[in-house]
């Protein structure tokens, strides 16, 4: 597939994506369900270990498309409870030879009420597991932060198969902080308390410290939490980097990092892996990423950035490379 919108800047292709993408699932989509390396937890069956990762589909817009284009499940969001915008100026780029994208988004989202309805006008024909990526407005301080994820959890948790805590994006001020504080085992204990029934996993970054994952990882267990997305954007940069310091790096530029941060969470873990759910994203660009990542100890894996500089048609390769 020729990637026409290479010629495009990323802030127009990204304005575009939502079109594009529903004619390529109407006209080349499936209602047959891509199966390899199926996989159940929690109730839940993937038909394929290759899902969309929180940022791609927002609103809850495109899941039925992405079901359609072979996804095996997809994390929507993130949602934070009332509207909002982008951050100002510029908040995306890219570099197509690297394969490295670029973003300072910071949460832009229809809001709560909205993403409901968009999820619930979905459910009748979905066939996939549909997590939500939870956030808080950037107007909230960390102090209140748990009444955004409270009321998110309680409001979502019905209509999903599991809750995504997100306190590692670098483009909301202050959000990280939440997860290497003491406030991350109550916030975490709020949410799961909300969720009541279904399971919650918690998105950490790839920028920790092995003292800082390990003691989110610790403090997210004994809150409850039922598995861990790693890893999100990272803030470090190449000597050379062609991008400004604000913003999260995704595609390559992360790739060693979030295999790194899995690699130690597995260690880490030990027998406390048993019944976790672990999904890696980041930096998966590729077949042989995927089975890399899934034979260090991931039980599922996402992705972003690669649907940016291959397009829709990445699931159905990987399929046949995976059912060859």
């Amino acid at each position: 597939m020729f990637p026409v919108w290479k010629w495009l800047s990323a802030e127009v292709a990204h304005a575009l994506s939502p079109i594009g993408l529903i004619l390529y699932a109407a006209f080349k989509g499936s209602d047959q369900a891509l199966v390899w390396q199926s996989f159940d937890w929690q109730g839940c069956h993937f038909c394929n270990r290759l899902g969309i990762a929180g940022g791609v589909d927002k609103n809850a817009l495109h899941i039925l498309d992405w079901q359609r284009l072979g996804a095996g499940f997809v994390e929507i969001g993130t949602v934070t409870p009332l509207p909002q915008t982008a951050n100002p100026g510029k908040i995306i780029d890219r570099h197509w030879d690297d394969k490295v994208l670029w973003n300072k988004m910071g949460f832009p989202n229809q809001g709560l009420s909205e993403t409901y309805y968009n999820l619930k006008q979905a459910q009748a024909d979905c066939k996939i597991p549909i997590f939500a990526n939870i956030g808080k407005n950037r107007s909230t301080t960390n102090q209140d932060a748990s009444e955004d994820y409270k009321a998110l959890a309680e409001k979502l948790a019905p209509e999903v198969q599991a809750l995504v805590v997100n306190v590692s994006s670098p483009n909301t001020t202050g959000l990280r902080d939440l997860q290497t504080g003491s406030e991350l085992k109550e916030l975490v204990q709020k949410v799961v308390f909300a969720a009541k029934t279904k399971p919650v996993l918690v998105k950490l970054s790839p920028d920790m410290s092995e003292e800082q994952l390990h003691h989110a990882l610790d403090s997210s267990l004994e809150a409850g939490a039922k598995g861990f997305i790693l890893t999100n954007t990272t803030l470090s940069r190449e000597v050379h980097s062609q991008f400004p310091k604000e913003g999260g790096l995704s595609g390559r530029a992360v790739a060693k990092l979030s295999l790194k941060t899995l690699k130690s969470a597995i260690a880490h873990l030990g027998p406390r892996r048993q019944g976790l759910l672990m999904i890696s994203a980041g930096g998966v660009m590729t077949a042989q990423d995927i089975k890399e990542r899934i034979s260090v100890g991931a039980d599922l894996v996402q992705v972003y950035s690669v649907l940016v500089f291959e397009g829709p048609s990445f699931f159905r390769k990987m399929a046949q490379e995976f059912q060859a």
